[in-house]
């Protein structure tokens, strides 16, 4: 069809703006394609087009259009903002920050734009930023709940428990079946007899139980509210029905992290050789997740000459990338295979540039992502002066920590987190690994307990500094007056001073735990009393 015979560009314009109202993006992406034969320089096409591509999951095509769109009118804060969502997907966090920071220098003041760009900047960690937009996009849309709910978890990073409540509560308000919001509510403070939610949670549960999102986000939410009043048993039972709402649609395999960490150990018998990036800038804190790697970082990043960077996965990123992985995850035998030969000075290189500029601010950086402990032998490898901590805690406390979290479902990281005895099975791959990595980078890696920490916080301290190389400061003995935001799902936690309430959690479930002490011991690890 010649663009004399066809739909004129305008129609088609209108057609494509109905389709992204209607978020069929599917037609978008085939209008959009239309329109760029009528007029193939057209940034509004190229936007069109690299929104339905960004939302159909084809990253690199919306890359693109995106970037020809924001490049063609770079007065577009919308385009901008799209472009910048592109570039976080494809996991260019620097580059995504200095186009975020171009949108919002434009003073968007659309509240969805607002909200949108808020997120990139949450997920580039430039949280106060993020903030800031939050509070502007529900100021001026304050019947949206979507924009009521990221300004409440904003609120939880900054350790703003009670306006974070309140946030929630206006989301739930506008939006009762905005599940995700009820999870939050119930995490945001202790609850007691006398002001929590049970009744209305139990409520939405009776008449939504069958939706599989409800059911994950109420039975989570229950178990925690229940545990808070001393229910330990109703508690447990709410956190397995929440659990297996989500299991019993979850394509996750313990064979397949079982096949990848034995492929680690293969991969990597022996002790690192000499080579890699020799900046000693990075400190990696690392662990099974509910560990206490939240606390540990936010110890060190007290020390004035260190910079909490987040749970940054650029390493995972740059290795695969490096390694040409071909499977549609972070991590699998063929990527560990072909990661033994890769350039380690050119890998701890992208990655040291990966994580700027917030990292140049400081001579040091926290690199927190928990999940690490999997790439400890490629980080000893690529990164010789870095320093590298492993975080320990009880077995039954680090299992029953993850089971009770609510991870978000889609997580390849978090797949085993969704039933009490795989949880159990990834404890003792984590064991194998964490005793393999001792054997082959021997004094490489600190391995602390928690319970050491909270028992004797000052001599544990004192060794973690040291070992990363930092002088004493008694700043992070206080790290509770550390003020930066924390997106952890210890954000609240850490905003008091170091407790022992955590340690021993499992024995108000021992009855319940006592299939997984089996399953532990039956792998060689000693869950003591």
């Amino acid at each position: 069809m010649t663009a004399a015979a066809s739909p004129s560009f305008d129609r088609l314009h209108e057609q494509a703006r109905a389709a992204l109202r209607q978020h069929d993006f599917a037609g978008l992406h085939v209008l959009a394609t239309q329109m760029l034969k009528l007029v193939p320089a057209s940034a509004e096409a190229h936007y069109l087009a690299g929104v339905g591509a960004l939302e159909l999951r084809q990253v690199g095509v919306a890359l693109e259009h995106l970037h020809r769109a924001a490049s063609g009118e770079p007065r577009r804060a919308d385009y901008a903002v799209q472009f910048a969502r592109a570039l976080v997907r494809a996991h260019r966090p620097s580059d995504a920050l200095q186009v975020a920071l171009a949108a919002n220098a434009l003073a968007p003041r659309d509240p969805l734009l607002l909200d949108a760009l808020g997120t990139v900047f949450t997920q580039c960690h430039a949280h106060e930023r993020a903030a800031s937009l939050y509070r502007h996009a529900a100021a001026l849309a304050p019947d949206n709940p979507v924009c009521q709910f990221n300004l409440a978890m904003s609120l939880v990073y900054a350790g703003r428990a009670a306006d974070a409540e309140r946030a929630l509560e206006a989301c739930l308000a506008l939006a009762p079946k905005y599940w995700v919001a009820h999870g939050a509510l119930s995490r945001v403070r202790r609850q007691d007899a006398g002001c929590n939610h049970i009744e209305r949670l139990s409520a939405l549960l009776a008449s939504h139980g069958a939706e599989p999102a409800a059911a994950y986000q109420l039975n989570m939410a229950l178990g925690k509210e229940h545990e808070d009043l001393g229910d330990h048993a109703q508690a447990f039972e709410h956190f397995s029905r929440g659990k297996q709402a989500v299991r019993a649609n979850l394509r996750y395999a313990p064979a397949r992290d079982a096949a990848m960490v034995e492929s680690l150990i293969h991969a990597l018998p022996a002790p690192a050789s000499p080579g890699g990036c020799l900046s000693d800038e990075p400190i990696f804190v690392m662990g099974m997740p509910r560990s206490g790697t939240t606390l540990v970082e936010r110890i060190i990043a007290s020390h004035p000459e260190v910079h909490a960077a987040g749970e940054l996965e650029n390493f995972s990123i740059w290795l695969r990338r490096l390694a040409g992985g071909t499977a549609p995850v972070p991590l699998d035998p063929d990527v560990v295979a072909r990661a033994t030969r890769l350039d380690w000075n050119r890998l701890g290189e992208l990655y040291l540039a990966s994580t700027r500029p917030a990292t140049a601010l400081k001579p040091r950086f926290v690199d927190k992502f928990p999940h690490n402990f999997l790439y400890a032998g490629f980080i000893a490898q690529a990164l010789p002066n870095a320093r590298l901590v492993c975080l320990r805690r009880h077995p039954l406390d680090t299992c029953l920590g993850n089971f009770r979290e609510p991870f978000a479902e889609g997580s390849f990281f978090h797949g085993y987190a969704f039933d009490l005895l795989d949880i159990g099975r990834y404890y003792a791959l984590f064991d194998r690994l964490m005793a393999h990595w001792r054997h082959v980078l021997p004094g490489r890696i600190l391995e602390i307990d928690y319970e050491s920490l909270v028992d004797a916080p000052e001599a544990t301290t004192r060794q973690l500094l040291a070992h990363c190389g930092l002088p004493w400061n008694d700043a992070c003995l206080h790290f509770e007056r550390n003020r930066a935001a924390s997106s952890t799902a210890s954000a609240l936690q850490v905003r008091d001073p170091i407790h022992k309430a955590g340690v021993g959690r499992w024995k108000q479930y021992a009855t319940q735990l006592a299939g997984l002490r089996d399953l532990l011991q039956a792998n060689g690890i000693d869950c003591g009393e």
